[in-house]
């Protein structure tokens, strides 16, 4: 696990935007892991400026998203597919039928992860798969278990969840209570995994990623196994390494 550390989420966002951009040109059929959520939007747009100077192509990319809500459709504002429209897909020259995203509105779960599954064993599993890290150490939304997941499933998201994703939402009640998630299994098979992270509400999740024990207590700790992963973090965040 190498770490870069940064000044400040400017800083993290221009640096792991660098790594991105680097696999889009070295592979312009790459297949990227996106992630969601506040953390990776400077990412995103420092992503996109460089796509309109011409710098970044993502006319050949496709992309796989972690994880959707439980319940929401691609056109709910709330929901994640609409989330990564807005924020990026709609701002760069990607096409839209090589992007992909859980199917959320499908009420029969096994149906809906098995279905992801093979698309994403189809495309070869992501290049590059990036992330963000909750506070309590889960990534997508595999939250602390006593096991690491494997395959796409369904989750109860823990209530430190709810809280931290009710900013996204007018009330907290409106939050979805569970999600369809990549597995821990299937992110570990990506060839190179870039976590970003910013701000002392996450340090003591990345110190316990960094340097914890490796154990499904804290999922994104089994990210210390991987043969190429990169932790992109501000000061705030790596306050505690």
């Amino acid at each position: 696990m190498r770490i870069i550390h940064t000044t400040d989420y400017k800083d993290m966002s221009r640096k792991a935007a660098n790594i991105i951009s680097a696999q889009v040109i070295l592979k312009p059929d790459c297949v990227l892991g996106l992630a969601t959520g506040t953390t990776p939007l400077g990412t995103y747009d420092q992503l996109a400026e460089w796509n309109h100077k011409g710098d970044c192509d993502f006319s050949q990319v496709s992309t796989y998203n972690l994880d959707e809500y439980r319940g929401l459709s691609h056109d709910d504002p709330q929901s994640y597919h609409y989330f990564m429209l807005k924020n990026f897909f709609e701002k760069i020259n990607i096409n839209l039928e090589n992007t992909h995203v859980p199917n959320g509105a499908n009420p029969d779960a096994a149906a809906a992860c098995a279905e992801y599954d093979r698309m994403v064993d189809e495309a070869g599993y992501p290049d590059l798969q990036l992330l963000g890290i909750g506070r309590n150490g889960h990534i997508g939304f595999n939250e602390p278990d006593d096991v690491f997941s494997k395959g796409t499933h369904c989750v109860d998201l823990t209530q430190s969840t709810i809280e931290a994703n009710s900013r996204l939402f007018e009330r907290e009640e409106d939050v979805p209570r569970q999600a369809y998630t990549m597995g821990v299994q299937t992110i570990m098979r990506a060839r190179m995994i870039l976590v970003v992270a910013n701000g002392t509400n996450k340090a003591q999740a990345v110190r316990d990623m960094c340097f914890g024990p490796v154990t499904p207590a804290c999922p994104a700790s089994i990210l210390q196994l991987h043969t190429n992963c990169v932790v992109v973090a501000d000061s705030d965040a790596l306050s505690l390494c």
